[in-house]
């Protein structure tokens, strides 16, 4: 469905224009001032889209740290509406800082759902503290359940084709995140979530993205035994 209750679509063609159609839509009809789409379940999970660099790092911060209103939409299958940021700052104390430093003032996290399932979370953001009312809220609903089936076609899409072309805003599905953690896990003798862990705090403290030291550990030029 669409704001109007009919169900967006994407065409065949080229994945990161069709990712950013679906963005400028929350940005055309609400009160935000970017947007990142992003889906769960197989193969990974993965950014499909971001509407601009400040909607894109504050997404991948919340990957990285696995804390921020993304996750909470996500383990909670309900919007997680921040209209100031530092009003909840104790609540994510590592992203809150990190984020703050982008020029975000606001967080607005919405699930995506197919069925009673939840398939992915859109993400928007303000630069000044501000709010979303009754019909923002309702409206921002509506296009994130039209906006689920199209970001997991698209997902599909960009896991079975190489040649996708990907960009600073449509990071590349995770899959050597995964292989990464593999390859910590067998390093360590670790559990997966020890060795995810691991790689996290490892790119927090370094100041690189998880998937660029994932690429490090799985190009071999990166090693976490001691």
């Amino acid at each position: 469905m669409s704001d109007d209750g009919t169900e967006a679509r994407t065409e065949p063609g080229d994945a990161p224009a069709a990712a950013a159609a679906l963005c400028a839509r929350f940005i055309e009809l609400l009160p935000v001032q970017g947007v990142s789409i992003s889906v769960v379940g197989a193969p990974a999970h993965s950014t499909i889209g971001a509407s601009d660099t400040v909607a894109a790092r504050a997404e991948e911060l919340q990957f990285e740290l696995g804390e921020g209103p993304h996750w909470e939409a996500l383990r909670g299958g309900q919007a997680v509406l921040v209209p100031d940021l530092d009003e909840r700052d104790q609540s994510w104390p590592v992203f809150g800082a990190a984020v703050r430093e982008l020029g975000v003032g606001a967080l607005f996290a919405f699930p995506m759902f197919m069925g009673a399932v939840t398939v992915g979370v859109v993400d928007m953001y303000r630069s000044t503290p501000g709010g979303l009312d009754a019909r923002a809220i309702a409206t921002a609903r509506t296009l994130a359940a039209s906006t689920a089936g199209a970001a997991l076609r698209l997902a599909a899409r960009s896991a079975s084709e190489d040649s996708v072309a990907r960009g600073a805003l449509t990071p590349e599905m995770r899959r050597e995140v995964h292989q990464a953690t593999g390859m910590i896990l067998a390093q360590l003798q670790v559990t997966a979530t020890e060795a995810f862990s691991r790689l996290q705090a490892h790119a927090y403290s370094t100041g690189q993205t998880v998937e660029f030291v994932a690429h490090e550990v799985v190009a071999r030029r990166l090693s976490f035994r001691n």
